[in-house]
């Protein structure tokens, strides 16, 4: 599911929209959960995917963030798991790193990989959470190196203003 959202990023979503989401003011409203992430420089453009919450694209760059949550529909797998979910799609997986994180009043995972999409050298940065029965995902995709750190900080900030209520 991440390759295809990656593809669309990266490929078809400057061209056209793919799926709309309630965002307003950097707060998602879905029917079982509402969640505010950290504002991204104007550099960043939403696109709409299928699947996924949010997305942001650099055009010209290689450069995606998407955001998504899912409340149901899930056992209770480990971060661990769940973030090899996200892998799905990718070949010649790398992982570089791996921390617990403190996010919204829970541990969260945040890994680092270097893999390639469809023969392409990508660098990932994901980030995985389960708070009150939801999983969020976080994911940053970039070439690797130099050009993947050159907006880590606009990741950071992404994750550093997440706060989730649940609603009814």
């Amino acid at each position: 599911m991440l390759r295809k959202t990656l593809l669309c990023l990266l490929v078809v979503a400057p061209l056209t929209g793919c799926h709309r989401t309630t965002f307003k003011d950097s707060v998602l409203t879905k029917s079982a959960v509402r969640y505010r992430i950290g504002e991204l420089p104007s550099r960043w453009e939403r696109v709409w995917l299928e699947d996924n919450d949010l997305a942001f694209a650099e055009a010209g760059t290689g450069r995606a963030i998407s955001v998504n949550a899912t409340c149901t529909g899930h056992d209770d797998p480990s971060l661990q798991v769940l973030t090899r979910h996200l892998l799905s799609g990718f070949t010649d997986r790398q992982e570089v790193s791996a921390l617990p994180l403190p996010m919204n009043g829970r541990e969260a995972l945040r890994s680092r990989y270097l893999a390639k999409l469809d023969g392409v050298p990508v660098q990932l940065e994901l980030v995985v959470l389960k708070k009150d029965n939801c999983v969020f995902d976080f994911t940053y995709v970039a070439p690797p190196g130099a050009a993947a750190d050159a907006r880590m900080a606009d990741f950071d900030g992404l994750l550093s203003g997440f706060e989730m209520e649940r609603r009814g």
